[in-house]
């Protein structure tokens, strides 16, 4: 950790967005140590709370208040609900009604975190906002950077592409420069409640409940043929909104008596008729994409790197090891991604992120792939 003063910082406040679990909690713990005037603030971005298994909210606000009692600092809540509806989940089913699969993530980070938790906390008399991201922040000509965090199994810059360089210079990043197990151990040395709790997982507003009950209740369901791609008829999907790109599961296909006992699996959606394609095979050529277009990218320094064509790495699912390519400029800040090696299951409405090392540039929605 950096050997700062603690006296040089007592004069600045800053607001740490408490979520309930262990890396939040940590943040805060850390920056009280480094002599900030710490404060948590717990954000409700969904008003759905009916004390069913599914939504957290009740029992992660419980375990933040806590935290905050036993380090000794200020909790503050705040209700975002309606501008996360506005800005994150009408563009999450507009998505899904488009036939892609969005990533809520990434908008929310852009829009709620970064954008209305900043200007909330500013309210309140913060200097800076502090998370639990594990990403960490430099400098480049007078503009802040955001780069991978240290713990590369825990790196979330992939979701927080999209916010720019004036949102990261106001923001403190506590355990972007340590790993995961040492956070869970500062959080034993500290007593925290949260020390031991398992990490949340998948799309905040739909909690652990199967993800096309939920998805029922918004947008209607249109069974419709799953066809190989000569158009021979297969099977029956459930909608074409209940599956993605590379998807294997759920399919329904097998033991077909013109067909070897290879998987199947997802390679396309076809809109206009309602057809899901599906090959067999995990290595079939139509998985693969030689590269993609973007819609417009957020450059996290607000402009690309060069106003020309340049070779990066990318991105284009949270997980996956960068790969090489080429970025060339389309026009009105759209590009266009070849890469060095053909990518399997690149999936429209996910995202595309660009690394140079562990700088990330910014990413944007991927558009559509295209095969050699």
């Amino acid at each position: 950790m950096s050997s700062t003063h603690t006296d040089s910082h007592h004069n600045t406040k800053v607001i740490v967005g408490m979520s309930g679990g262990v890396d939040s909690s940590v943040s805060a713990v850390l920056l009280k140590e480094q002599g900030y005037q710490v404060e948590g603030l717990f954000m409700k971005n969904w008003d759905e709370d009916d004390g069913t298994e599914y939504c957290t909210a009740k029992e992660d606000l419980a375990d933040a208040q806590a935290v905050c009692d036993r380090i000794g600092i200020k909790l503050h809540t705040a209700n975002f609900a309606a501008e996360y509806w506005d800005n994150v989940f009408e563009h999450f089913l507009a998505e899904y009604k488009a036939g892609r699969t969005p990533n809520p993530d990434i908008l929310c980070n852009k829009e709620i975190k970064f954008k209305a938790f900043l200007e909330y906390a500013e309210m309140l008399g913060a200097d800076l906002i502090a998370t639990g991201h594990y990403v960490r922040k430099g400098k480049t000509d007078g503009k802040a950077t955001l780069l991978k965090g240290l713990d590369s199994n825990k790196d979330q810059s992939y979701f927080l592409h999209a916010v720019g360089h004036k949102e990261i210079g106001k923001t403190l990043f506590p355990i972007g420069e340590i790993e995961k197990p040492e956070v869970r151990r500062i959080a034993e040395k500290h007593d925290l409640i949260t020390a031991r709790k398992k990490d949340s997982t998948g799309i905040c507003f739909i909690g652990e409940r199967r993800f096309r009950d939920f998805l029922q209740q918004y947008l209607p369901a249109q069974p419709g043929k799953i066809c190989t791609p000569e158009g021979d008829v297969i099977g029956q999907h459930q909608g074409l909104m209940y599956y993605t790109i590379g998807q294997r599961q759920g399919l329904g296909i097998g033991g077909l008596k013109d067909y070897s006992e290879d998987p199947w699996f997802v390679a396309e959606k076809d809109l206009e008729n309602n057809i899901l394609v599906a090959v067999q095979g995990t290595d079939h050529d139509l998985l693969f994409s030689r590269g993609l277009t973007t819609e417009s990218v957020d450059w996290v320094a607000g402009e690309p790197p060069v106003a020309t064509e340049f070779r990066c790495r990318a991105k284009t699912r949270y997980r996956q090891d960068d790969q090489a390519c080429l970025v060339r400029p389309l026009g009105n800040n759209r590009f266009e991604v070849i890469f060095d090696e053909p990518q399997r299951a690149v999936t429209p409405g996910q995202s595309a992120v660009f690394y140079l090392d562990d700088l990330c540039l910014g990413g944007a929605v991927i558009e559509r792939t295209w095969h050699d």
